[in-house]
């Protein structure tokens, strides 16, 4: 591997923007990241998170060889063993287990650390298929939303974001785009600039996204819906509807226009917060600015109500024909246009038993602690739970069990590897060979190995060879090189899209977009292969057909006066990041923003620190007074890393009940106390 040099490369975080990247190599070490400016999409501009990465991969906690426990559960005592033990140790485990306890006793746990898909979804997935293991429900993040919008619009397809260049009117509808999409921002600026284009923001906290706007319109949290219903009634009382293109490509749209009659201004301002001019204002500024896009955030799907909102937003942009004018449409996610082959990729056959239990990935605690029959090993790897997963006083109450065997593989002793019996070193993306397939543009991109493997670290695809050796497994797919591995992904013939995509042209030029072409006119995936404004699917499901406000659950005893939401910040990604100096050193401290009505009620000073709490669990953190967050809303921004002897692991908070939808994570329903301290 050569010495020097500067390297194309691709950004693994779990962002929509997924960046083509630079890295400047000097003496074997990176000394430099920067965005690749001939990317199409990105054209060079990155984030913090991505341009200090240099600081991560060569951190001096970096784990640079495997590790047993020799303390107890969550001290952190460890010491240096080889991979022939580490290995050997886990699976005369899990052989132990398999037939004791049976296979559904092991349970994996990971998530998109690194997005790569062969160490993110490939031999992870063949390997917990063929062990039988108890099955992971990966919802985590976005599922709510993506089924909601799945039922409008039958799949995972959007505009193509480089046409919002030409879009006049531009709703960031529950996303901090700048600290999460920023390229959507400078997509949305280009637009302002060249055909004076309007942003408008809908959020709970006026955050970076919010200050940049032309307009910014605060909102009570889960109460969106019935924001996007109330737009709805006016466009079709003041007849600001295409009523061509609803004839064309919808179906229910008589239906709907009955419905949305109940949805009067004066009812959505009384629940959502937005005053009943403002409601007018945005509805008619929508009906008659074209072309017209909005970005769906994952934001609002975080709520009890999170799949229905995504699937209400969605319809908007169909009662004024956007779909047809380039610019107008909408962006949930766009995956679908990249759809690799999971069938083949990740070898669901290798399952003997179809009936294997399955576990959200949002109820660890609970699995950890009530299931039955209980799971006895828990492999965790390009995640940690003991930060990220809801009830976190449940997560690291069920890792502290002295029969739970743990094993977790990652760069760092995170706080989830503090409970582990064995810890193992990972790999940086850039030591790796994957692919990489954005949800936002329509680019996959491949990473070639840039780096030597750091000290004796190793990829999730090497150790998922190594399990499956150990465990006596004979079958070839656990042979399988990288390279094959991708062709596999690739051959997808049910999505035409990929058609012309396959590994050699991906080595040939580091980025390839996918044959996409305009939505309309076209056939949707839905049952009607329309948009369904109305949803027999919904109805046979036990949804309401037509979009509905549904209010958030009641959370705990009633008693918490504030509805809390742990938003992220501009320089972590979830816990990443939060243990390396660097990024911390931006981010500085971890906030509780609280608007002045309410501080100056409780005699809380801005700047003070606070005991935020309810009745899972206590943080405390400083308090930021303001008029970013409207009364009774309280925000957090980013998952700060455990520290000695201060309480700010905010899903110690958060609940673990799952959404309306998908399975999803609810983790902005929560409600808190706030009080002085």
């Amino acid at each position: 591997m050569e010495k020097q040099g500067v390297f194309k490369s691709v950004c693994p975080l779990d962002c929509p923007d997924q960046c083509g990247l630079l890295l400047h190599k000097v003496d074997g070490r990176v000394v430099k990241v920067e965005g690749d400016p001939d990317h199409p999409v990105t054209k060079g501009n990155i984030c913090n998170k991505v341009r200090n990465m240099a600081e991560r991969i060569y951190d001096e906690n970096r784990l640079k060889y495997p590790m047993k426990r020799i303390g107890a559960k969550g001290e952190g005592k460890f010491e240096r063993i080889s991979w022939d033990e580490a290995i050997a140790t886990i699976t005369s485990k899990w052989k132990t287990l398999i037939e004791k306890e049976g296979p559904e006793s092991i349970l994996p746990y990971s998530f998109y650390g690194n997005m790569g898909l062969l160490n993110a979804e490939g031999m992870d997935r063949r390997f917990f298929h063929r062990i039988g293991a108890s099955q992971l429900d990966r919802s985590i993040c976005s599922s709510a939303g993506s089924v909601g919008y799945r039922y409008t619009m039958g799949g995972s397809y959007g505009i193509d974001p480089e046409d919002t260049i030409h879009s006049k009117l531009i709703i960031f509808w529950g996303i901090n785009a700048a600290s999460t999409n920023m390229h959507q921002v400078a997509l949305a600026q280009k637009a302002r600039k060249n055909n004076g284009a309007k942003i408008v923001v809908i959020d709970v906290h006026k955050n970076q996204t919010g200050r940049l706007a032309d307009w910014f319109i605060p909102i009570l949290p889960g109460t969106d819906s019935a924001l996007a219903l109330g737009i709805m009634h006016i466009l079709f009382a003041e007849n600001m509807v295409d009523s061509s293109f609803l004839h064309q490509y919808t179906v229910g749209h008589d239906e709907l226009r009955e419905h949305v009659v109940q949805y009067d201004p004066i009812r959505v301002a009384e629940i959502t917060g937005v005053p009943v001019e403002d409601i007018y204002k945005l509805a008619r500024m929508y009906g008659n600015t074209s072309p017209s896009f909005i970005r769906i955030g994952n934001g609002p799907q975080h709520h009890d109500n999170g799949g229905m909102f995504v699937r209400t937003v969605s319809c908007l942009p169909a009662l004024t024909g956007q779909w047809l004018i380039k610019g107008g449409g909408a962006i949930k996610g766009n995956s679908g246009y990249l759809s690799v082959n999971t069938t083949k990729l990740q070898l669901p056959r290798l399952l003997k038993n179809k009936q294997t239990r399955v576990i959200n990935m949002n109820q660890l605690g609970e699995a950890l602690l009530t299931v039955d029959p209980p799971v006895k090993s828990l492999y965790v790897y390009s995640s940690n739970p003991a930060v990220v997963a809801p009830e976190g006083n449940k997560v690291r109450k069920g890792l502290e069990r002295e029969d739970l065997f743990v094993v977790v593989h990652d760069l760092f002793l995170t706080e989830t590897a503090k409970y582990a019996d064995i810890v193992l070193p990972a790999t940086s993306s850039f030591e790796n060979t994957d692919i990489y397939t954005s949800y936002w543009h329509h680019y996959i991109q491949i990473q070639q190995p840039v780096l030597e493997a750091y000290g004796e670290s190793k990829s999730n695809v090497d150790v998922f060879r190594l399990l499956a050796k150990g465990m006596g497994f004979e079958e070839s797919a656990f042979d399988d090189t990288e390279a094959e591995m991708i062709a596999q992904a690739l051959n997808q013939p049910a999505n035409p899209f990929l058609e012309a995509i396959n590994y050699e042209k991906l080595v040939e030029n580091q980025y390839v977009k996918a044959n996409v072409k305009p939505l309309f006119p076209g056939k949707l995936r839905t049952p009607s292969r329309k948009i369904e404004l109305y949803s027999k699917r919904m109805k046979a499901n036990g949804y309401p057909p037509l979009p509905t406000y549904i209010p958030l659950l009641k959370d705990g005893d009633g008693v918490h006066p504030f509805q809390f939401i742990p938003a992220p910040n501009h320089n972590f990604l979830n816990s990443t990041f939060s243990n390396n100096q660097k990024h911390v050193s931006l981010e500085k401290e971890p906030r509780l923003h609280m608007n002045r009505q309410d501080a100056e009620a409780a005699g809380i000073e801005d700047g003070e620190q606070v005991r935020v709490w309810n009745q899972r669990g206590e943080c405390l953190l400083k308090v930021s007074v303001g008029e970013t967050v409207l009364p009774g809303v309280v925000v957090t921004q980013g998952l700060w890393a455990d520290s000695e002897g201060i309480k700010q692991l905010i899903n110690t908070l958060t609940p673990d009940r799952i959404a309306d939808m998908g399975g999803g994570a609810t983790f902005f329903s929560g409600r808190v106390s706030v009080d002085r301290l």
